[in-house]
């Protein structure tokens, strides 16, 4: 049997029960990232845009701590609580994504609607992976 050996990022107000991102050979596996900031605050109450910016300004920081930048990532999953708001919004969420991915990134997306996250004041969760 291989043994597989991981290397972990523990950082944030959750940072006891699981770890923002695991890294196995080349590829680094990202937890989903929503709009806290380190003490755990909402950021973006109600503002879509401002909380995708924010998941993204938490998955940089991520990344950074593995050595990689949003080049490297290769897919993403979003988990939004109202997919028709997304669509109504669709100019400041392409415009936050943009300011961190590039205007037409290499990367593939997939975007579900849940019925709600971790927090009620959450509208977007943000899960990526990205290869070193």
């Amino acid at each position: 049997m291989a043994t597989i050996i991981k290397e972990e990022l523990r950082a944030g107000p959750f940072h006891e029960l699981f770890a923002q991102g695991v890294c196995v050979g080349d590829t680094i596996h990202l937890s989903g990232a929503v709009s806290l900031d380190q003490a755990g605050g909402v950021v973006g109450v109600g503002d879509l845009g401002a909380q995708v910016r924010q998941c993204y300004a938490n998955i940089g920081t991520v990344l950074h701590r593995f050595d990689v930048t949003f080049h490297n990532l290769v897919d993403e999953t979003w988990f939004v609580t109202d997919m028709a708001r997304v669509m109504g919004e669709l100019g400041s969420v392409t415009a936050a994504r943009a300011d961190f991915l590039g205007e037409r990134p290499q990367i593939t997306q997939t975007m579900v609607e849940v019925a709600g996250l971790v927090m009620p004041e959450l509208l977007v969760e943000i899960k990526c992976i990205a290869r070193r």
